[in-house]
Order: C-alpha cells, then sequence, then structure tokens
C-alpha cells in the first residue's frame, strides 16, 4: 500500500450491545455474527473522531489506501499488515472495473452520482460483501472454524453475499428472499448459483417475514452455536464499517477542500446503507445533511417527519417497482435510536419492547426528538410516478439511465436541494436488474452488461417454504454438517 496516514486510535475498539447486555467485545468477536445475545445490536463504545489534519491527510488516498485508513480505526484485532492486505484483496480493479472503485459521476455543477454498482452483482452491496468474504474466510482460517451463514434479501444482499462467498473453505450460505417478490434478474442472479455451498430458500410472504425468521434462529442460542450461524445481513458490523468509506470517497471527489459541506440522497429501505453515512458524519467528515429517500412503504419517512416509528404488516407492505425498499421493520433502524436517546440502553430495550408489543414507538414529544436536527437528517417518499419520472428525466437531461431505487433518491434529493451544496446522489443498482420498470419509464430495455446475457434463463436452484422458523432450521441442519 502507498503512504497511510496513522490511523490506530489510540485506544481499545471495543463494541457493547444497543441493548446493554454485552460489552468488551472485540471486532473479531462480532465480525462472524449478527444480532448480540441479547437480541440487540452491536456498536461501537464510541466513534473514531477525525482532526482537520488527519481528514487532509486522507483526501488524496486510492480507494484501498483509504478502505484501510478508515476500516483499521475499527479493528484492532487483525494485524495491519493482515487487514491491508485483505482489503487490498477486496478492492481490485479487476473486480470493480476501475481503480477508483466507487466513481463520482458529475450530472452537472452541484449534482453528483456516485456509482457504486460496478462489482459483480451490480449493486452497492457488493462494496461490502467483497470485503466480507476475505475477512470471514481470514478469521475462520486463523481460528480453525467453519461457519453457515443466514442472511435475508430484499433483492441485492443476497447475491451480492452469495457471490462474494462462493467457493470459499468453510462457508456455507442460507439465503432467504420473499418468494415471487424480487426482479427476475434478481432472482436469477442468485438461483442459478450452482455452488456446493450456496442455499436459497424462497419464503412465501415479504421481506420482514424473511428478516424475522433470520432474527428468531440467531435468537436461538442453542441452534446458532451447535450450527455455527453468522450473518451477512446488513446487521452485520462489518458491512457497515465497511460502506462508510465511500461516503469519504464520494465527499473527497465532490470537493476541492474540506472547508466544504455536501448533502447526500441515499435510497433507504432497512437503514443501513445510510446509517453508514451517519457514521461518517459522526467521524467528523462535513455532511450538511443525509436525505433519506423511502418509497411507498415509508416507515422511515414517518420516522423523521414525526417521531413514530410504526411497523407494518406484511398484508401493510406493498410490493412496489423499487422491490429492495419494500420493507417496514427497518433493522438498522436500532442503531441510530441508541444513538438518539443517549446511548441508553435501557430505553432502547423498552422501545423494542414497546415495537414487539404494540407495533412501535413514538419520540415525538419526548425531550430526545428536541435533539434530531443535530444528526442531519432529513427524509421524503417517492412514489411509482415519481420514479418512472425521475428515471425519465435523468435520461433527457444528462443521457444516463438509473435504477428505480436510485430514482427515488435522486427524487427526493432534488426536492430538498440546497443552493451552493453540493448533492451526491447514491447510485444502488444498474438498471439492468429492474428491466421491467425501465421499459415502462423509457419504451426500452436496458443495456445488460457483459457477462450478464441470457441470465435470466439459466437453470435455478431454489426451496420454496413457508415463513416457518422451525423448517428454516430443519432445512440448515441437514446440510450444514
Amino acid at each position: 500500500m502507498s503512504a497511510v496516514p496513522k490511523t490506530a486510535a489510540g485506544s481499545a475498539v471495543r463494541y457493547v450491545s444497543t441493548r446493554g447486555r454485552m460489552s468488551g467485545a472485540r471486532f473479531c468477536d462480532v465480525l462472524l455474527g449478527g444480532l448480540a445475545p441479547d437480541g440487540g445490536l452491536v456498536v461501537p463504545q464510541s466513534y473514531p473522531r477525525l482532526d482537520a489534519a488527519e481528514l487532509k491527510a486522507l483526501r488524496t488516498l486510492s480507494y484501498p489506501d483509504l478502505a484501510y485508513a478508515i476500516i483499521s480505526r475499527f479493528v484492532d484485532d487483525i494485524p495491519q499488515d493482515d487487514l491491508a492486505a485483505l482489503v487490498r484483496r477486496a478492492y481490485r480493479p479487476e473486480t470493480f472495473g476501475s481503480a477508483d472503485i466507487t466513481p463520482l459521476h458529475t450530472l452537472e455543477p452541484g449534482l453528483h452520482l456516485l456509482k457504486l454498482s460496478n462489482g459483480p452483482t451490480l449493486a452497492f452491496k457488493d462494496v461490502a460483501m467483497q470485503l466480507l468474504g476475505e475477512l470471514f474466510e481470514y478469521v475462520l482460517k486463523r481460528e480453525g472454524k467453519t461457519l453457515n451463514i443466514l442472511g435475508a434479501t430484499s433483492g441485492d444482499t443476497g447475491s451480492a453475499a452469495e457471490y462474494a462467498m462462493r467457493g470459499r473453505p468453510g462457508i456455507r450460505v442460507f439465503m432467504l428472499s420473499p418468494h415471487g417478490k424480487m426482479s427476475p434478474f434478481q432472482r436469477a442472479q442468485m438461483y442459478s448459483l450452482q455452488d456446493a455451498n450456496i442455499f436459497n430458500i424462497a419464503i412465501r410472504g415479504v421481506f420482514d417475514d424473511c428478516q424475522d425468521i433470520v432474527k428468531a434462529v440467531s435468537g436461538d442460542s442453542g441452534f446458532k452455536n451447535a450450527h455455527r450461524i453468522g450473518a451477512v445481513n446488513s446487521i452485520n458490523w462489518a458491512r457497515i464499517v465497511a460502506q462508510v468509506v465511500y461516503y469519504f470517497k464520494g465527499y473527497f471527489a465532490a470537493t476541492q477542500s474540506n472547508d466544504e459541506q455536501v448533502s447526500f440522497a441515499v435510497p433507504s429501505g432497512n437503514f443501513g446503507n445510510i446509517f453508514a453515512g451517519h457514521i461518517a458524519r459522526m467521524m467528523g467528515l462535513p455532511i450538511k445533511h443525509l436525505i433519506l429517500a423511502s418509497n411507498e412503504n415509508d416507515v422511515l419517512d414517518e420516522f423523521f417527519h414525526s417521531g413514530r416509528y410504526r411497523v407494518r404488516t406484511g398484508r401493510e407492505t406493498a410490493q412496489t417497482s423499487s422491490p429492495s425498499m419494500d420493507i417496514s421493520k427497518a433493522s438498522n433502524f436500532e442503531r441510530f435510536v441508541f444513538d438518539l436517546v443517549e446511548r441508553d440502553p435501557a430505553m432502547v430495550a423498552r422501545l423494542w419492547r414497546e415495537v414487539e408489543d404494540a407495533g412501535g414507538f413514538n419520540l415525538g414529544e419526548t425531550p430526545y426528538w428536541r435533539t434530531i436536527a443535530q444528526y442531519g437528517f432529513t427524509s421524503g417518499r417517492s412514489m411509482h410516478a415519481d420514479r418512472i419520472a425521475t428515471i425519465r428525466s435523468i435520461k433527457q437531461k444528462y443521457g444516463v439511465i438509473v435504477d428505480p431505487h436510485t430514482a427515488d433518491g435522486i427524487n427526493v434529493g432534488l426536492k430538498q436541494r440546497e443552493s451552493g451544496v453540493p448533492l451526491i446522489c447514491l447510485e444502488t443498482a444498474l438498471p439492468a436488474k429492474f428491466a421491467e420498470t425501465i421499459r415502462e419509464a423509457l419504451g426500452h430495455d436496458p443495456v445488460v452488461p457483459p457477462g450478464y446475457e441470457g441470465l435470466e434463463s439459466r437453470l435455478q436452484r431454489v426451496a420454496v417454504m413457508d415463513p416457518d422458523v422451525e423448517a428454516v432450521k430443519t432445512f440448515i441442519a441437514g446440510r450444514s454438517k
């Protein structure tokens, strides 16, 4: 690696649970898992802060060097040379199509598209998953262990995880997805894989049913330990850390100096992608606003406007043309609420009991809500007609075709764009994954990247099951010996 600024935080990096019954864990202790033992989510004891000199030193780094400089602040139990080598292997130009890894595309002065979808599955999830694959293999080999990864996907996480883990020794992947509710391209990316360590399970229900099963299995400590269950969903802490990097990369590419502020527009369903932006902001990156874009499933938009977090049922969850955001129970949201309630784990535990018992909670009239503005979040909702119109207008104005989720982000971002503040819209996937919507918007199919021709006609391998926790456990147990 080229010269990298010193990144050691000066004190031990330790992790706690948002619900308070886990403390003092190290990075490798939490790397392979999902939920903390008490059902909460893993967060660092504190966020590392960058001073002006440190921020300046990061500006000119290559993506692998920048990734190492950021990620190493969260990891102190992997030797630095080993961590640098893992990062370098994960972020190779041949994997992501360019040395920039996440290049910035300027649509017009002050309006940018951060291209996150150049990895092997054409979605932003590859940026984190490629690193996760390297980390998992390294730690499992070092500790002489094997791992059965259990995950849930609403579209892109599954394929990114499977492509990152396929063929890796000691790792099996069991991926749950909502039966018939992803695009044909998304389904084919996952179900056409024939690797012996990849298992797809289509659940008759919505994504939240899949996510609930993953949490239930992970919450069964006996089964989890007996079958060595790990996680790659956005609840996995290492995934969040990896995503923090491209906020820094996008900021440096869109600005000339660290005295400038930018805003990021982020399509969000499970709150993982935008939570990484929250961490970058807490670390000292000059982000003015994190603009959250919901689709018709607007549980997060409702919260940021009112303080009320109201989980929807499966029947209330709409099936939309931005299907990866058809989520009404945002897993990563608990991490932000932990910060919002001043890192009080007892309060978080109480709030999530309310979620389980009453379907939500309301912070709108509490003292905590008075501090919400300091975190820089704003939000908006984008509907089917909005994303169709946005896809058309972006193509007409700039000659660029965006996928429907990215269109949601652009639509909401433009409505909240501020004069003099560069707006960076996060691309989440390539349009080839959503041909039906692109065809409706533009009258023709999107271009299929080389190597993906005929994907949907390939032989597919998937087990279809009811949303039954015990049935999923039986399936895993029979294939994890």
